[in-house]
């Protein structure tokens, strides 16, 4: 995950526990625990609401904009991954949004978990 552009840090999540598995801190001082623990509510409710809309998708990416960070939540979706999202947060000046969603989706297809 350092080879993101505009890393702060990254984690991979349980949704159904709101536990972080791993995480990778880039040094900026945000707690990717209480971010992990937070995330997993944005997901769950994304999901009841995709639910009750009737909508048969799955979700690529969900991204929070802050004023100085990106925010990148990626549910998975290959075998195995079922229940976990990697949480990716990036300063907003050195990263490239574009750039860093295309890699999250490389590294989620890389992963074996």
């Amino acid at each position: 995950m350092g080879s993101v552009d505009g890393s702060i840090g990254v984690a991979l999540v349980d949704y159904t526990s709101g536990m972080a598995l791993g995480t990778v801190d880039g040094g900026a001082g945000l707690d990717l625990t209480v971010a992990a623990a937070g995330n997993t509510d944005v997901v769950r409710a994304k999901l009841r609401t995709m639910e009750m809309l009737g909508l048969n998708e799955n979700i690529e990416d969900i991204l929070i904009t802050l004023g100085s960070q990106y925010h990148l939540i990626r549910p998975l979706t290959g075998r195995g991954g079922k229940g976990l999202f990697l949480y990716l947060a990036l300063d907003k000046r050195r990263a490239n949004l574009a750039m860093a969603r295309h890699q999250l989706a490389k590294i989620e297809s890389d992963l074996e978990v």
